[in-house]
């Protein structure tokens, strides 16, 4: 560079600028200086020389022009506020922009944005079912029957309900229920009760527990209903859909937490009982369910109709096992289909007294 170069490429005179290090956190009022390379001088100390070709701008507000280098500390930089200096600089900095974006580079940003998006949601639709789908038989018993304890005490409170224990309406549950286990092949290790709440539901939680609220018994017109929708529940504990349910709706920490074996505080137990309290089983999970609690009545030789009858009955009156559970008329066809098909003379599942019992078992029959 000449001398005629260098003094039209010179800084306006008492032109400052601020200058970062990158190594401390000191700002510095400079003046630089434009030769065969920027001199950043400071009271006329050179701190540092920047070639043209190693200058790169860097993010900044309007009417700042902010510069870094190449070859100095990562977070060094420059600012200049004077135009006509930041005119000269765009000038011979010939690479300044080589590190923004260019069109085709947005447009693979944009891409790969986009890319990510569709994989999200093919994750959730695709992959968060079927890790549901092979981690449930993977949860331990334990973990389960946990989850299930916690469960139980959320469903209490939610529905604040306490469990009805008049003698005569608790042995004819019992007897209820036995009949039904030993038809569906569970082991007596079933938890089960009557939760005084005038809710019209019934849930199966985790860790083999079933639970009938007496709002729903208080509808009911014969044992066979109850026992539908009882034998319904047990498919959904044999089939272990609720834990199924929980990994796939409880958010992506839970899914990770239960791969890697992290979910054993009590708030992480907590926020999971929640979940299965208001969660919903899929359209499979209750043709399943439909399916185990058919195949259970007629080995009673009992109807299956009776079930879908009593879920009619509470539609759309106020919270009832309808909104968890959504029967449809194919559903009720279905169940009247199999019932022509079968063989059903069994004896009652309870005589006239203890049916009359266990609508008592909250004391109120």
């Amino acid at each position: 560079m000449t001398p005629d170069d260098d003094a039209a490429n010179a800084a306006p005179a008492g032109a400052t600028s601020v200058y970062f290090d990158g190594t401390s956190n000191r700002r510095r009022a400079v003046a630089p200086k434009l030769s065969d390379a920027l001199e950043i001088r400071e009271d006329g100390e050179v701190l540092a020389r920047w070639a043209y070709a190693d200058i790169r701008r860097a993010d900044s507000p309007s009417g700042l022009l902010r510069l870094s280098c190449m070859t100095a500390p990562a977070l060094a930089r420059l600012e200049i506020r004077d135009e006509t200096l930041a005119a000269k600089l765009v000038t011979l900095c010939r690479q300044l922009d080589d590190n923004l974006p260019n069109r085709k580079g947005v447009a693979a940003i944009v891409g790969w944005s986009l890319a990510a998006a569709v994989s999200i949601v093919l994750v959730v639709l695709f992959g968060v079912p079927l890790a549901a789908d092979r981690l449930t038989p993977l949860v331990p018993d334990s973990f389960e029957r946990r989850l299930g304890d916690v469960a139980a005490a959320q469903v209490k409170v939610v529905f604040d309900g306490k469990p009805c224990d008049n003698a005569a309406g608790q042995a004819a549950f019992e007897k209820l229920v036995g009949a039904l286990r030993q038809s569906a092949g569970l082991d007596n290790s079933l938890q089960s009760g009557v939760l005084e709440t005038s809710v019209a539901s019934a849930f199966a939680l985790p860790g083999g527990k079933v639970y009938l609220f007496d709002g729903l018994l208080a509808k009911a017109e014969s044992p066979d209903e109850v026992a539908g929708i009882l034998a319904h529940e047990l498919g959904h504990l044999r089939h272990r859909d609720s834990m199924r349910e929980l990994i796939h709706n409880g958010g992506t920490s839970f899914l990770i937490g239960l791969l890697f074996g992290d979910i054993t505080g009590s708030g992480a137990l907590i926020f999971a009982s929640r979940s299965l309290v208001t969660s919903s089983y899929s359209r499979d999970a209750e043709t399943n369910a439909d399916s185990f609690a058919i195949e259970t009545m007629h080995r009673l030789g009992r109807p299956a109709r009776p079930m879908g009858e009593l879920m009619f009955r509470v539609t759309g009156k106020g919270l009832s096992i309808v909104s968890s559970h959504p029967l449809t008329e194919d559903r009720l066809a279905r169940m009247s289909k199999a019932d022509a098909a079968a063989t059903l003379n069994g004896p009652p599942l309870l005589s006239a007294a203890e049916w009359q019992a266990l609508k008592g078992i909250c004391g109120k029959g």
